[in-house]
This record gives structure tokens, C-alpha cells and sequence, in this order.
């Protein structure tokens, strides 16, 4: 872990939580264990946001994309039949 400038916190946790941290930390302290922990929610939460953003990105994307498709292929129908 970084030795960077930390802030001091009381936070209250859950016994099953507390058995987790104590049995997953090895040698690192339980608020090195715990920081870890937190960094890898955030950076999951991250990702789901960007995922949610991605899924209403191409949602619109694909709406738009249909009806593009769609005239396309009615031009080429009519191209098909006209020749």
C-alpha cells in the first residue's frame, strides 16, 4: 500500500465484515485490508456506471441505426425492382 497521507475515520461495520477482513488480510493491517477493499468497490462502481452509460449510448444509437438500416433497404428494394 502507499504510504500517502491518510485521514482518520470510525466507521461501524458488520460482524460477518469484520470476520472477512480478519481472515482475507494476511500480513497487511485490517485498515490496509479494508482500503483495498473500498478501492476496488469504487473502481467497480466505475465500471457499472459506464456500462449504464454505454447501454443508453448505443440503446439511442441503435434506434437510429435501425431506421437508417431500414430505409437503406427499402431504397434498395425499390432500386432492385425499378431495374
Amino acid at each position: 500500500m502507499g504510504s500517502s497521507a491518510k485521514t482518520a475515520k470510525s466507521f461501524m461495520i458488520e460482524p460477518e465484515v469484520d470476520r472477512y477482513i480478519s481472515g482475507t488480510k494476511g500480513e497487511h493491517s485490517a485498515s490496509e485490508r479494508i482500503n483495498e477493499m473500498l478501492k476496488k468497490a469504487m473502481e467497480q462502481e466505475r465500471y457499472e456506471k459506464l456500462e449504464a452509460e454505454a447501454r443508453v449510448f448505443y440503446a439511442k444509437a441503435g434506434a437510429t441505426e435501425r431506421k437508417a438500416t431500414r430505409a437503406f433497404q427499402a431504397a434498395a428494394v425499390r432500386a432492385i425492382i425499378r431495374d
